[in-house]
């Protein structure tokens, strides 16, 4: 049977590090590379904030190429269009029907395993099976900052209030993986510093 190449958009955080599970699950398909928005200047992924070594360390983990894709900051949609038109692909918009749009004529399809997926039950499934990350960045009007740079395991889910995502799905939050069925091994991260910058709060993880 020809299995069908996958390039999956990859953010280092749990929902893309499930896909991937997912995904691999499926015998007709074949997870060729991770593709990453970077942002720039900083060199960590766009949104998490996650650094770009730690990210070459969870693809090789994942034992996939990592396709990382530098943005400018800002970085203006014009400019994150031409981009990724090069790549032929998307990575950082948020909704189904946005990726549907840019993709059209692209003669790729696009696969969303976890769509329409119930949040609160994923969360737990993702814990149960034995993937561990870290909350990499917080949106302060939507949850409380203290919880960035914490687990992103059982008790962190007990402990968001009503009407948050436990997935982050609306924005409120972010995180990086380092360990799981996906991964080959267990990554050595530790935190670092909390900061707040452009109205998010950010965790730094750096390698042990």
């Amino acid at each position: 049977m020809k299995r069908r190449k996958v390039l999956l958009s990859w953010s280092s955080g749990k929902d893309s590090a499930w896909s991937l599970h997912t995904l691999r699950r499926d015998p007709s398909l074949e997870v060729v590379g991770l593709l990453t928005t970077l942002n720039e200047e900083f060199d960590r992924v766009a949104m998490h904030a996650v650094r770009a070594e730690l990210l070459r360390l969870q693809a090789a983990a994942a034992g996939l190429p990592s396709w990382p894709v530098p943005l400018p900051y800002p970085c203006s949609n014009e400019q994150y269009e031409s981009i990724m038109a090069g790549v032929v692909a998307k990575a950082v918009a948020d909704i189904r029907a946005y990726r549907e749009r840019q993709m059209a004529g692209s003669g790729l399809d696009l696969l969303f395993p976890l769509w329409e997926s119930a949040t609160a039950a994923l969360a737990r499934e993702m814990v149960a099976a034995g993937l561990r990350a870290w909350v990499t960045s917080v949106d302060p009007r939507r949850l409380d900052a203290s919880l960035c740079g914490r687990e992103w395991d059982a008790s962190f889910l007990d402990d968001l209030p009503a009407g948050v995502d436990p997935c982050g799905e609306n924005g409120e939050f972010h995180t990086f993986v380092y360990a799981g069925p996906m991964l080959d091994r267990t990554l050595a991260v530790t935190r670092g510093e909390v900061v707040e910058r452009d109205g998010y709060v950010f965790a730094d993880l750096l390698p042990a």
